[in-house]
């Protein structure tokens, strides 16, 4: 694997902590806090300007509580080395906002939403 592909999947891996990060609702500074870091690092992670440890990748999908794997979902090898996914839903303020609203809802409801919300783009 050349250097620009391992920068490539350092990104990719930065992004997806973000994007759980954002999910669940949590900042750099909790985060940080959990695996006992200071947020500055964990900007790093998730620009890719500093690769995750292993060590460290399994503190971070504890706090976060996913699989190790889920940092890796998706990649498939043709990641490019770009600080910006495409269509990365979460440079969208207003999509990042849905997604945690999404998540707050119980999910007996949030089943329902997303079955709707399912129709209603089929309609489109």
């Amino acid at each position: 694997m050349g250097a620009i592909m391992a920068r490539s999947v350092d990104v990719y891996v930065g992004q997806r902590i973000r994007q759980r990060r954002w999910m669940l609702g949590v900042t750099q500074t909790q985060l940080g806090d959990l695996v006992g870091i200071k947020f500055q690092q964990i900007q790093k992670y998730e620009t890719g300007a500093n690769r995750v440890s292993a060590s460290r990748m399994w503190d971070i999908a504890g706090a976060l509580e996913v699989p190790i794997a889920f940092f890796f979902e998706g990649l498939d090898g043709q990641v490019t080395d770009s600080n910006e996914a495409k269509g990365d839903f979460l440079t969208d303020k207003e999509a990042g906002e849905l997604v945690r609203a999404y998540y707050a809802i119980p999910e007996n409801q949030r089943r329902r939403l997303f079955d709707l919300a399912r129709v209603l783009s089929e309609a489109a």
